[in-house]
Parts: C-alpha cells; structure tokens; sequence
C-alpha cells in the first residue's frame, strides 16, 4: 500500500510572473490528507481557494489557466508537475496574485523548494488508477494526440515535431517518476519569435526575459522587431546564436524543448486528481489537448470508482458461512439478510446475500413486481458491518448492534429476485468504545446498486 504525502513545513519563493510581470510570493503549505493540490488567492477577500481540477481549465492561452467563481490561477502546470515529480499528494499553495512565479521558466526552483521543506508520509493510502486499456484522445484541429495504455508505473513520453529547421521534430521519454528531477525539472520553457512578437503585441510576458524563455528564431529578425525586443527585455544588445537561439542561453539538453513539453504534459495531467498508472504517450502535446484528455480521463476515472464493483469468486469457501454468522449475529430468518462472509479485516467487510423469489418481503413488495425494498438493502449493508464491529469483541455472541446514525445513502438500481447482492463495508474512522463509522456499498449485476454512510453501536445483552 502507497500512502499519501506532504511537505513537513511550509516555505516561500519570490518571483515575476510571466505574463503579468508582477512580483508574486508563493508559500507552499502542509495540506491534510485527501487535499490534493488547491491554490490559494491570499491577496483577495476571504483567501478563495481554486482546486487543481481539470475541470476548472478555463483556457490554454500560453499556459493552463484556472477559474472558479471568478477567481483566476494563471500558468499552473510548472508548480503542479513539481510535486508530482517529488511524489508530494497534498499541498496548499498560496499566492498573493494570479499567477505563480516564473523563475526561470523551468520547474527547477520549485523542486528545490519542496526538497528543502521536506516530505512527510501520511496515514492514508494513495488513490492510484490503473489503467487496463487504452485511452486516447485527438484534437483534430492540430493533429495532437494523448494515449495512456496499462504499464507497471507511469512514465511519460513526448514526440514534437516543430515544423520548422532551427528546432524540427524532437522526442522525449521519462520512464521513472522518480528520475524528474534529473532529467525533466530544469528544462525551460520556450517560445518561436513568430509568438513572441505577437505576444509582445498583446501584452503579455511582461515578466518575461531572456533568462527565463528559451527563444528560437525561426524568420529573419526585422530591425523594427530588433528595437521591440531590446525594449521589452531591457537589453543594449540582441544577437542570434549559430544554434539559433536569440541571444546567449545554453540549453541544458539538445532536445530541451521536448522535455519541457513533457513537463507541461505531467503538469496539466496533474488537474486529474488522481495518481495515474500508465504510460503516457503525447504526440504533438500542447496545453489544449493536456487539459482535454485530463477531463476526460478525471470523468471516467469518477464514473469507474462511481460505479466499480469488487471481484470475488463466490464459489470458493466462505470465511464465513450462515451458521458461523449466527453464532455472531443476533439476527435470525427471516431477518437475516446476511448469506456468507467472504473478506475480514481490522478495517473492512465483505459479505453476500442471494436474493431468492421466496423472501418473505415479495409476498408485499410488490407482488406483480418484485423489488427489494432499500430500507432492507440498508440493513443487509448494516449486518455486514455488524460483522466487521462484532469482530473486534471476545465474545460477539453477548451483543446488541444498533444504529446510530445514516447518512448519504442513495438507491441507483433497482434489486430483483435471482440478484446475488455483495456488500463491501469499509471503515470511515477507528472503532472506539464500539461505535463503528462505515461506508457501505451493495453491488449487484456488475453495478453499485445502494451506497450509504452509516454508524452503530455495539451494546451488552441487559
């Protein structure tokens, strides 16, 4: 079992953002578990706070950009690929303006930063979705294509091709998430002049200078487009290097642009929500097309845990069987709605009730046609869960379980006679002084069926 992570102790970097050029400080924060990644706006009223939810990707526009309720977080992708590469689940980012820091374009100062607050191992266990068939999606505009296909850990792979002589088609690969930080973290975002220019005409990049963008000539410079650039990046002199790179930066890596593109792709992947255990091949990756396939694949990953039924042979011996469940259990037929015990752990019960024509509820509920009634769904889920609190006492057969509270329960299908009803009872809290806090879920015909939140409480025979 994975567990969740955090930071130990919180710590800031200050910076410009890229397009607004203003000077922002980011504080990264220990978050509970469970959190995720969730920004938060301390320079506005009431400290809004923005998930890293794909679904919140408003718009791509050089970056991946986050709204909710009016609240923006500009350029995203760099902070959130940093913890995913540093292995962190859960983490608060506050920022006193919209958008992170640039530094210097790549994700390089932010592991650093996560690495000197230190990471801490939590209590629960790390949601990670398997995937068992390819998953695609194509933008058809732009011919960008994103595949996740089933592998033993997520790795990424990047293909580029640029269309143009200074950089062509360029390739990627990441095959350990932990190798992050060596091979991808420090490779710099990048820009063709052709952009630039608009850019500069739009008003963006106002932070933005020769050290924190790779810029590649891909036209001849016009002395017009010369004088803009010196004044936009404060500079008496630009040049164009042999390598075609506008004046003079050093790659780190001959094929810079692709890792960084690769970098984008883990970021904007990110917004899932969800660790992910796959290989991740883009070709032609851009932020559209991320932030697209991260809602579609944060969608079916919902209705997947929505609607996932456990797999159990029920034709091998049961843990238990009825005349060991009533040695346990109070309840007797016909009020025993409680078949066999397949699983049992300090944290978790899995028990089955095959719904016959011959339940007594038929006779009324309804006659002409028959449909189990959810309150007795309800109790079936709950005598399970008797199972699982009564487990924890010596002698199981000198208590009463009595309900404490429901919660939350909804009926999605209904339940018909021939059904073999599972049920799957897991702890929400630790039992203390025999009060059991439990998710429930019933699971017939390969769909949840009745889910429900509820509480009980053991009790000596008087």
């Amino acid at each position: 079992m994975v567990k969740q992570k955090t930071i130990k102790s919180e710590i800031s970097l200050i910076g410009v953002g890229l397009h607004t050029g203003k000077e922002v400080k980011m504080t990264f924060k220990p978050a509970p578990e469970n959190n995720g990644y969730t920004f938060v706006r301390v320079d506005l009223e009431g400290s809004p706070m923005i998930e890293a939810d794909a679904n919140y990707v408003v718009n791509t526009q050089r970056g991946t950009n986050l709204e909710k309720l009016g609240v923006k977080i500009q350029t995203s992708e760099h902070v959130l690929a940093a913890f995913v590469g540093c292995d962190v689940d859960n983490v608060i980012i506050e920022l006193d303006a919209s958008e992170p820091p640039i530094m210097d374009g790549s994700s390089k100062f932010f592991v650093e930063a996560i690495e000197k607050a230190g990471i801490v191992e939590q209590e629960a266990k790390r949601n990670i979705y398997v995937v068992r068939e390819n998953i695609s999606f194509t933008d058809e505009a732009t011919g960008s294509e994103i595949l996740v296909m089933p592998s033993d850990e997520y790795q990424v792979t990047a293909m580029v091709d640029f269309g143009t002589k200074v950089l062509g088609t360029q390739n990627a690969t990441l095959k350990k998430m932990s190798d992050f930080k060596n091979e991808i973290a420090d490779a710099r975002t990048f820009s063709f002049l052709h952009e630039l220019e608009t850019l500069l005409d739009e008003g963006l990049i106002k932070g933005g200078d020769l050290n924190n963008a790779i810029v590649y000539v891909d036209k001849d410079i016009s002395e017009k487009t010369m004088n803009n650039l010196k004044v936009a990046f404060g500079k008496e002199k630009i040049s164009v290097k042999p390598n075609g790179i506008l004046d003079n930066l050093t790659l780190h890596y001959p094929n810079e642009a692709a890792r960084h593109k690769l970098l984008d792709v883990i970021g904007d992947l990110a917004l899932i929500g969800t660790r992910i255990q796959g290989k991740i091949i883009a070709n032609k990756p851009g932020h559209y097309v991320n932030t697209q396939f991260a809602k579609k694949l944060s969608k079916m990953i919902k209705i997947e845990q929505r609607n996932f039924v456990p797999t159990y042979d029920l034709h091998q011996e049961p843990l238990m069987d009825i005349h060991k469940i009533m040695s346990m259990l109070p309840h007797r037929p016909p009020f025993l709605l409680v078949d066999k015990i397949f699983e049992l752990s300090d944290s978790h019960v899995v028990g089955l009730k095959n719904v016959t024509m011959n339940e007594p509820f038929f006779v009324g509920h309804f006659p002409d046609a028959p449909v189990m009634p959810g309150v007795l769904i309800v109790e079936a889920m709950a005598q399970t869960g008797g199972i699982l609190v009564l487990s924890t006492v010596p002698d199981p057969e000198n208590y009463l379980t009595f309900f404490m509270k429901i919660d939350n329960v909804k009926f999605k299908h209904k339940v018909l006679p021939g059904d073999t009803l599972i049920f799957k009872c897991d702890l929400i809290s630790p039992i203390r002084r025999g009060i059991c806090h439990m998710q429930a879920n019933a699971y017939a015909n390969g769909r949840l069926v009745a889910e429900a939140e509820l509480m009980a409480q053991i009790a000596k025979k008087q």
